[in-house]
């Protein structure tokens, strides 16, 4: 699970024209979720081409992208690698819940519940080898820049973010506070109408700036303070403590003044120990394994080229997408890309 710090941080309502130019580091895998469930059959069925291949994920890529790029966004995708042997854990209990969603979507669908269905088939989402592999080859067919973490995607984008290579790092998820990002997008890729789950209510989601330097001096924390916040709450990489909310959390962490601290105050409180050595987690999040860049790497991500025939061809011709809502997406690239990209239109085209 991604830690909860929704009721600590430090936010407000972002407009798109405050990215104009700027360039942020996507969660590749966050979004890829997002895509995956939300784009949907009514009954749950993900969009699929003649073949039987998955094609949520590329219809998401395509003209979310498309939109960031139209407010003049430049956008670097940032993919997980190896996931280290502390979110192993979670990576199995996840999967476990994903078969077990993926059995109740069959059984409500032969019942003709469609919207339990259709929850239950978002809770069954999956990203595989094929739905990673295919969005890379559609964003270099589209000339946008991705990269392949060696390991966790969101601290790779936090820490690009840390040493001022990004403006910000893009995620739903909290955790990028923990690896440092000063500054996180959330709802980047997410904002619009959107049904709440199980419920006929409809919300609009809109892009949220949260600053960690902000959230840090309101809380009264430091980093570390703010990771061991986490910690007890629960992160990708640990279970958290049960009875333990964020401001108990809060409080703990203020009285402590190191990691075993915070083992030895849940213990005193709570008598329970964490399942794990939670100073790998601190360590985790303070020192996480990054592939180094400097601003000239950064700038050669950008020499990428739109390859129109190479669109056309990969999302109408192999994947059954209209031909003229693609040509007119490929249009739009251009000029977004023209916007973002100082040098030119000619630049972007093959």
């Amino acid at each position: 699970m991604a830690v909860d710090l929704s009721k600590l941080v430090t936010k407000r309502r972002l407009e798109f024209e405050e990215l104009k130019g700027r360039t942020v580091a996507i969660d590749a895998y966050n979004v890829l979720y997002q895509f995956l469930s939300i784009i949907r059959q009514p009954d749950g069925t993900p969009l699929m081409d003649s073949h039987g291949n998955v094609t949520s994920h590329l219809s998401g890529i395509f003209y979310r992208t498309i939109e960031i790029l139209g407010y003049g966004i430049k956008p670097i995708y940032v993919f997980d690698g190896i996931p280290s042997m502390l979110k192993q854990r979670t990576i199995d209990a996840r999967m476990r819940r994903r078969t077990e969603a993926f059995e109740e979507w069959q059984k409500a669908k032969e019942e003709g519940d469609m919207e339990r269905a259709k929850s239950k088939a978002q809770a069954s989402t999956r990203v595989n080898k094929q739905i990673v592999e295919s969005s890379k080859q559609l964003l270099d067919l589209m000339g946008v820049p991705y990269i392949s973490a060696p390991s966790e995607g969101e601290a790779q984008a936090s820490i690009m973010c840390k040493k001022n290579l990004v403006y910000a790092a893009a995620s739903q998820d909290y955790d990028t506070l923990l690896f440092g990002s000063p500054m996180v997008v959330r709802n980047l890729t997410f904002s619009g109408r959107r049904k709440l789950p199980s419920k006929n209510v409809y919300i609009n989601v809109e892009p949220e700036l949260v600053g960690l330097r902000e959230t840090l001096s309101n809380l009264g924390v430091n980093q570390h303070q703010l990771i061991w916040i986490g910690i007890m709450l629960g992160t990708d990489f640990n279970m958290g403590i049960k009875g333990i909310g964020p401001k108990t959390a809060l409080k703990i962490a203020k009285e402590a003044s190191s990691i075993s601290d915070i083992k030895r105050l849940v213990m005193e409180k709570y008598e329970v120990e964490f399942e794990l050595d939670i100073s790998e987690v601190e360590k985790l999040f303070l020192d996480p394994e990054v592939k180094e860049f400097d601003e000239e790497d950064v700038e050669k991500l950008f020499e990428k080229r739109l390859d129109r025939e190479g669109v056309v061809r990969f999302m109408s011709d192999e994947h059954g997408f209209s031909r003229e809502r693609i040509d007119n997406g490929i249009a739009k690239i251009a000029v977004g890309m023209e916007q973002t990209r100082q040098k030119g239109i000619g630049k972007w085209m093959k």
